[in-house]
């Protein structure tokens, strides 16, 4: 697998940061010709780009575009869109503050409603903080429930950003 460098990145595309977008510089195939959008979006809504015959994630290679350095960690989209690769909305963090910022509920979630979980005639708050499961309390709805999640979430996730 060949790693890309900067300089190569450069030499094959340009990338806007304010739109977060990237175009191709050089000739690629019929598909893919100087000026086009580049990347695919893949299955978990990341737009990655092939380089070498090698994917790369757009994100990171927008932080290597500005940077100069691919991120030392992860990298977290602020707004939750997988697709916004504005470097205003990458930033460069540790898996736990990454996971802190999730913004909606899993699609396993059966409520749909982050932070909360149905228990018979009742909606359970809890979170994790710490390596540890925080029971917030029950409630007979989901949005107390989740009223209860949020105020705790910003309270013990530093990096959450609702």
């Amino acid at each position: 697998m060949r790693k890309i460098d900067y300089e190569t990145l450069k030499n094959m595309l340009d990338y806007d940061p304010v739109t977060g977008l990237f175009h191709w510089r050089v000739y690629r195939n019929w598909q893919a010709k100087p000026g086009d959008r580049a990347g695919t979006i893949d299955s978990k809504g990341h737009r990655q780009i092939r380089i070498f015959n090698v994917a790369h994630l757009a994100h990171r290679l927008a932080w290597l575009y500005v940077h100069g350095v691919m991120p030392t960690d992860v990298l977290d989209h602020i707004n939750g869109n997988k697709d916004d690769n504005r470097i205003a909305n990458l930033r460069d963090v540790v898996t736990a503050v990454n996971c802190q910022n999730e913004l909606r509920a899993r699609a396993n979630n059966t409520c749909g409603v982050l932070g909360v979980t149905e228990k018979r005639y009742s909606f359970v708050a809890q979170i994790y903080a710490n390596g540890k499961k925080i029971y917030l309390g029950s409630f007979r709805t989901a949005q107390a429930a989740h009223e209860a999640y949020i105020s705790a979430k910003r309270e013990l996730h530093p990096g959450n950003t609702l």
